[in-house]
């Protein structure tokens, strides 16, 4: 049977409460006014004594798991600040063909995955629009931090250290979005190993590992590992060395860069955590990360202020997803 085609604009009312409005994530409290039909905005008890830290990410280069995808990348944000996420508010703009139960399989992954980690869904907008071929997902979220992050506290000296393995998203991206790309070297097995990935994306436990003695994080998405370096660089006024290496890199993703011919360093790379930590930290920082479960490298430390400008970084996803199916070498 033929999927209904809706029609453009927002969801009815009793299809709001259906489909989205019943998917809400975790019941907090201070979450005064949360998403309701006719309610504008939501109104949230602010607790005395703590910082807000606030963020906004999209999902639009992925279909699958998108709804689980967009809280993991958001709260990894927030995480990377030191904080707690705890509410988040959702716009879905989807084509007419995805109908009533595309926007709740979206809703009820977020729901799923906010009740997960404890984050209050309060709020949002969803539409269905023909200018999309795919969902457009965009998350705002809000955490709650004790301490100030800022890059400017970075130091000649400190170490970077870096958690899991490089290109974590990507591939996890690549091997449920175009599997065809990997399967003439690849096993249907590595490559549903490599789809699993995406439960690794989120980074909150190795933030709240080393929050405490960790001078500035960051999540490198864009770019990869070496455009989260650049950032970390730019922000700081400090170079980056770099011991090449040493980078974590997992077998899986070395073989398909070299048959796909792209750089992993520059492959969208959330699930995996950049931290500045002095050096007097490390030991206690690495030995927090191992009690949290985390695998995490020392990969170099921040040098001398920065002389020469910082080369630019080419994301390597889109181009890959936008790629033919390769023959078998």
């Amino acid at each position: 049977m033929a999927k209904k085609e809706f029609p453009e604009g927002k969801l009815s009312p009793s299809a709001l409460e259906k489909n989205v409005l019943s998917f809400i994530g975790a019941n907090r409290p201070e979450l005064l006014v949360g998403p309701a039909v006719g309610e504008d905005a939501a109104v949230i008890k602010w607790p005395e004594g703590k910082y807000l830290v606030f963020s906004s990410d999209p999902i639009v280069g992925a279909d699958k798991g998108a709804g689980r995808l967009l809280v993991r990348i958001n709260s990894n944000d927030i995480a990377s600040k030191g904080a707690d996420p705890a509410y988040l508010a959702v716009t879905l703009i989807l084509p007419p063909s995805m109908g009533e139960e595309g926007a709740a399989q979206i809703m009820r992954e977020i729901h799923e995955e906010c009740l997960s980690e404890g984050i209050a869904v309060a709020g949002g907008h969803t539409e269905f629009n023909s200018k999309y071929e795919h969902p457009v997902i965009v998350g705002a979220m809000i955490g709650t931090a004790d301490r100030v992050f800022r890059a400017t506290d970075v130091c000649t000296g400190d170490v970077l250290i870096l958690t899991k393995h490089i290109g974590i998203e990507g591939m996890s991206i690549i091997a449920t979005d175009r599997p065809d790309l990997l399967s003439s070297f690849l096993s249907k097995e590595e490559i549903e190993d490599i789809s699993t990935w995406s439960e690794n994306i989120s980074v909150l436990k190795e933030s709240r590992a080393i929050r405490n003695v960790a001078k500035f994080m960051h999540d490198p998405t864009e770019g990869g590992f070496l455009g989260g370096v650049k950032e970390i660089s730019l922000l700081s006024g400090l170079e980056a060395i770099i011991d090449y290496d040493i980078l974590p890199i997992n077998p899986l993703t070395k073989r398909a860069s070299e048959k796909l011919e792209f750089n992993p360093l520059s492959l969208i790379a959330s699930g995996s955590l950049l931290a500045a930590v002095d050096k007097k930290d490390v030991n206690v920082a690495l030995a927090s990360l191992k009690k949290a479960g985390i695998d995490s490298v020392v990969v170099g430390y921040m040098g001398q202020k920065l002389k020469e400008p910082v080369p630019e970084i080419v994301e390597e996803l889109w181009r890959l997803l936008k790629m033919e199916k390769i023959s078998e070498k």
